[in-house]
């Protein structure tokens, strides 16, 4: 972006030592030009000069809305509803990874309570059997409590699952794995949209502060909500 984009520079701005100069780009627009949101944020830090910037200065960190604005810049936001409209689509996207995580862990964790309770039943069936024609004797059972308890809730577990008939551990195996491989393809994405999000947020609070648009951002999410109703 060049020196004037560099954070002592876009700082020397802010304290009223130089003036800044949004970087030109030859772009076609097919609409009208938006209002230039870093000419409106400096306007603004601008205006907080005189006898209360002392105290004006405790509520606006200049090296956090230098930040600010060089990240503007970088990223092309130049317009509130783009920055806004970002950091919307941000979120959603990092609620989207989180989700897919979410219900990949859920699955996995219910293939491991099948898979534990089939094995469980394969393995102490013929006991059971055994248990059975013994006429449930309870001496039987005391011998082999262990083993007709596994049983006895590897089947109630089937029964309230529904399951009429069982999957191989072979195919749980395979499934666990791919759900695995998703997991971990999507959380390497889910990282990265956790940091743009955090930003795009941050960067979205610092303008809201400044600019005086945390009310009407209030005010569009009531009347959202009150459309929902």
């Amino acid at each position: 972006m060049g020196a004037d984009y560099s954070i002592p520079s876009l700082l020397a701005v802010l304290a009223g030592e130089k003036q800044h100069t949004p970087l030109s780009k030859n772009i076609r627009r097919a609409d009208p030009p938006k209002v230039n949101l870093l000419v409106d944020v400096q306007a603004k830090l601008q205006a907080g000069k005189g006898a209360g910037y002392a105290r004006w200065a405790k509520t606006f960190n200049l090296k956090q809305m230098a930040q600010t604005l060089n990240y503007l810049t970088e990223h092309g936001l130049l317009d509130y509803a783009d920055l806004s409209a970002k950091a919307d689509e941000a979120t959603g996207r990092y609620h989207e990874l989180s989700a897919t995580i979410k219900a990949a862990e859920q699955r996995m964790a219910e293939i491991a309570v099948l898979k534990t309770h089939i094995i469980n039943y394969a393995k102490t069936r013929e006991v059971y059997v055994a248990y059975r024609k013994a006429g449930y004797s309870k001496k039987f059972k005391a011998e082999h409590e262990s083993d007709i308890l596994l049983h006895q809730a590897a089947r109630k577990f089937f029964d309230e699952s529904g399951l009429k008939k069982l999957p191989t551990i072979r195919s749980l195996q395979a499934e666990y794995a791919a759900l695995l491989a998703e997991k971990k393809a999507a959380y390497a994405d889910f990282r990265k949209a956790r940091e743009d999000m955090k930003e795009l947020l941050t960067v979205r609070a610092n303008v809201q502060k400044l600019m005086g648009y945390e009310a009407q951002e209030q005010e569009k999410e009531a009347d959202r909500r009150e459309e929902e109703r």
